[in-house]
This record gives C-alpha cells, structure tokens and sequence, in this order.
C-alpha cells in the first residue's frame, strides 16, 4: 500500500514583508487604507440619513393628503417623492384594494352638533307668537 501524497504547498518567501512577496505591489500605507476608511464610513453615514429622511418625506407627503388613517400604511417608494400624479395613483390604487385603510374622519356637513341660524326660533313659546 502506497502513502498517501503530501499536500502540494506553493513556494512562499521566509519572510512575507520582504520586497520579494508578490502582494508587495498591492500594499498601501496604513494611514491612507485608515483615511480611505473613514471617509467611507461618513459616507455611509450620510446614504442613511439621507435615505431617513426620505422615507420620513414620504410619510408626511402621505399623511398631508389625508386620505389614509395610517401614513405608513403606503411603502416607501422612492419614485413617489418627486410625483404627484404616481402618489395619487399610488393612493387610489391602495384604497381601491384596501378600503378599510381610508382615514374615517368626516368632512363637510354631516348633520350634527349645534347649528344657529338666525332665523330659527329660540324656544317653544317663540313658536306661537305671531310677528
């Protein structure tokens, strides 16, 4: 029975920071690596507040139609903050699926509460009397 052949290992350099090493000319100094870093880290930072603070445009763009009870009740979509007819249509087409998410606030006369008018009697005894 033969042995088993041993695992093929490529040649490497006694010593891996030497200028003989092959990744040698893909090195680049520590502070640059650090500053290149941290200007991607402020990046980042500021996609995802930009990103919050569209996703917080949307909901008050939606809740000042007031046409849901929710405002976040619609997802965010990104092509809606700059159009007004797609928001509509976003809308109507959520209503038009989802009719129990419409706002329920009354508007315009409903017939309640107190009215006056100036023509209207005061009492019972006004009623009666002639003028």
């Amino acid at each position: 029975m033969t042995a088993p052949d041993a695992p093929i290992t490529p040649d490497l350099p006694d010593n891996p920071t030497s200028p003989e090493s092959a990744d040698d000319a893909d090195t680049f100094p520590r502070d640059y690596v650090e500053r290149l870093r941290a200007e991607s880290a402020e990046h980042r930072v500021r996609a995802k507040r930009a990103d919050d603070l569209a996703a917080k445009l949307h909901a008050a763009r939606v809740a000042a139609t007031g046409r849901l009870a929710d405002p976040a009740d619609l997802p965010y979509a990104e092509d809606l903050l700059d159009d007004d007819a797609a928001l509509t249509a976003a809308l109507d087409d959520l209503i038009a699926s989802k009719p129990h998410l419409a706002s329920r606030i009354p508007r315009g006369d409903v017939d309640q509460g107190i009215r006056e008018t100036p023509d209207a009697p005061k009492g019972w005894g006004s009623l009666f009397k002639q003028t």
